[in-house]
């Protein structure tokens, strides 16, 4: 097991090194930069000012001289400060990394509570009307759009008839900043990337309890007088969730690095919404450090899906 790890760990170590290096770079070739930024919408700053505080932050040297510096702070975990917020990019990303994981986890959630059973009930009544509708629904599901969803549920259920708020998190008024009240807000977006992922989550779980249901220990279960509710649940749940385990493990990167279109389309101030802020605003040190947050949650997301798989299914072994 601690080889198993070492070797894990020296993998995402050398996947956040290219993927900082690509980041990185991808962000320098961008047209423009911070000090341009701030030229434009301060009339009062010259081609010199500009001179100066490009040699101050260090845009005028090369791209290679540039990252270096920059991976130097970071070993020394100063991540500096965000030019869009003027605060430190920890005091940011800490509050918008807490409001993703709300809404993801929650989202996340509900679409297992709602696949898996439909996923197990299509397994059970393979080419019945019952797998036909759980079909129907899964494709329905992996086919909307997110953004359009969201703006259909916004406009039936906020403005037309007037239920839950539009979009935020808390209410400007009223009572405002109260746990029921956040709950109100959470509903419409939580729906959204829940109804959107369900399809996907309930087609894996049918395709996986199929699979096993053709294995012999189902057939020997089911000879010893096994009933079908300790035969499905008991057996060959445990051994069709791990395709679904590997999904999860993939997916955990996504509770820290947020949903864009969702975040922007509600107005939630997660990360995904932050870091379109950060990449179109040029705030190289927040929108470096929330994408290499993200990566660094799918590489631990992968290895806690490994680790969850040993246990699950006794034959594998982490060597």
């Amino acid at each position: 097991m601690t080889g198993w790890l070492t070797s894990r760990l020296l993998q995402s170590l050398a996947v956040l090194l290219v993927m900082s290096v690509a980041v990185h770079g991808l962000m320098a070739l961008m047209p423009g930069d911070p000090i341009d930024l701030m030229i434009a919408s301060d009339p009062h700053l010259n081609a010199a000012d500009a001179v100066r505080l490009k040699a101050l932050y260090g845009l005028d040297k090369p791209w290679g001289e540039r990252y270096l510096a920059w991976g130097t702070q970071v070993l020394k975990g100063e991540l500096g400060y965000s030019r869009l917020f003027a605060k430190p990019v920890l005091e940011i990303i800490g509050p918008a990394v807490v409001n993703s994981l709300i809404l993801m986890g929650s989202a996340l959630v509900l679409s297992l509570l709602v696949a898996v059973p439909l996923g197990v009930t299509a397994s059970r009544h393979q080419g019945g009307w019952a797998d036909h509708l759980v079909n129907t629904i899964s494709f329905a599901s992996v086919s909307l759009p997110t953004f359009w969803l969201g703006l259909m549920l916004m406009v039936l259920f906020a403005v037309k008839l007037g239920w839950l708020p539009a979009g935020g998190m808390q209410s400007l008024s009223g009572d405002g900043g109260g746990l029921l009240d956040s709950l109100r807000h959470m509903v419409l977006p939580v729906a959204t990337l829940a109804i959107t992922g369900i399809g996907q989550y309930a087609r894996h779980t049918r395709a996986a309890m199929l699979n096993e249901a053709a294995q012999d220990y189902i057939r020997t279960a089911r000879a010893k007088g096994c009933g079908p509710g300790r035969v499905v649940w008991r057996h060959q749940w445990r051994n069709a969730a791990l395709p679904l385990v590997t999904l999860l493990g993939l997916e955990f990167g996504n509770l820290f690095s947020g949903a864009l279109i969702t975040e922007t389309v509600f107005g939630w101030p997660g990360m995904g919404k932050l870091i379109a802020d950060a990449v179109m605003g040029n705030d190289f040190n927040l929108a470096l450090t929330a994408l290499m947050l993200a990566t660094a949650m799918t590489l631990l997301g992968s290895v806690l899906a490994d680790l969850a798989m040993a246990r699950l299914d006794p034959r594998i072994r982490l060597r």
